[in-house]
């Protein structure tokens, strides 16, 4: 399987994308029981199809470019808001990025590892260990560490925080049972992690909103920061629904982008030591 993303990470970013849009449609047509999942979320977000139909396409894309961000050569990648992360880095204290499933999430974490240093990313483990291996050598790039969504993982992020290093996480991923909390998430329940808040209000980090725009054609991404816009509140449940509130924020600058497919809504699974 290595050998095969290594072989798809030499197409050029255009073609992967292509290829992934037809995916994204196959998918979509395909599956009766993903096309209702993305279909239900949009809906509940207040978007008809017609609205978000891009977003099936770029679903498609997200997988297809992830040989080439993990084996391929670097791609070209924009930055709006960059100021943010400048004075946030002249403050000290560490950065806690925030990011949806939005866009291309992975292009986030590379671009700062690239520009600025070190960075620790949550991420979940495969179940299949051929994956989990596989996972695991693409993501050891440089200034580039993962924390797994467990407990130890917890105690790797705040210890990069404390040494003013940056942390990024995807807070709409249902996290495992006893890591999060019921938060409204466009008007319906769904089990939030409370981590977020529980970085930033331990460590004093700064807080940003980070996104990753996949450019038309192929040419590269964007990365678009935002300011953290509110106070957290200090009861798990508040903080957590106004992580959500955050996270729809940013995914309505660009629905189309988003991974409405996700099943956001699940019932987490048990906890994970």
């Amino acid at each position: 399987m290595k050998t095969l993303f290594r072989v798809f990470a030499l197409l050029p970013l255009p073609l992967l994308h292509g290829l992934g849009a037809v995916l994204g449609w196959v998918s979509f047509l395909a599956s009766r029981t993903y096309r209702r999942r993305f279909t239900d979320n949009a809906r509940q977000a207040g978007y008809a199809l017609g609205r978000i139909r891009p977003a099936v396409a770029e679903a498609g894309k997200l997988v297809a470019e992830v040989p080439r961000l993990w084996f391929g050569r670097p791609v070209a990648i924009h930055w709006e808001g960059a100021e943010l992360v400048d004075m946030a880095r002249a403050r000290g204290g560490g950065i806690v990025f925030l990011t949806p499933h939005l866009g291309c999430f992975e292009v986030t974490a590379q671009g700062y590892a690239l520009r600025y240093g070190r960075i620790t990313v949550l991420y979940r483990p495969a179940r299949k260990p051929w994956l989990r291996e596989l996972v695991d050598t693409a993501r050891g790039r440089a200034n580039l560490a993962t924390a797994p969504t467990t407990l130890a993982g917890v105690k790797q992020m705040l210890k990069a925080l404390r040494a003013g290093e940056a942390v990024g996480l995807l807070p709409d991923q249902v996290p495992p049972r006893g890591l999060g909390v019921w938060a409204p998430f466009f008007g319906r329940p769904a089990y939030t992690m409370t981590l977020p808040a529980r970085l930033a209000q331990q460590t004093g980090a700064t807080v940003l909103l980070a996104w990753g725009e996949r450019l038309p054609w192929g040419r590269g991404y964007r990365i678009r920061l935002r300011p953290w816009s509110e106070a957290l509140p200090a009861e798990s449940g508040a903080a957590a629904a106004c992580v959500n509130g955050q996270m729809e924020r940013l995914i309505r600058e660009h629905p189309q982008q988003y991974l409405w497919g996700y099943a956001r809504y699940k019932a987490p699974a048990g906890r994970r030591e």
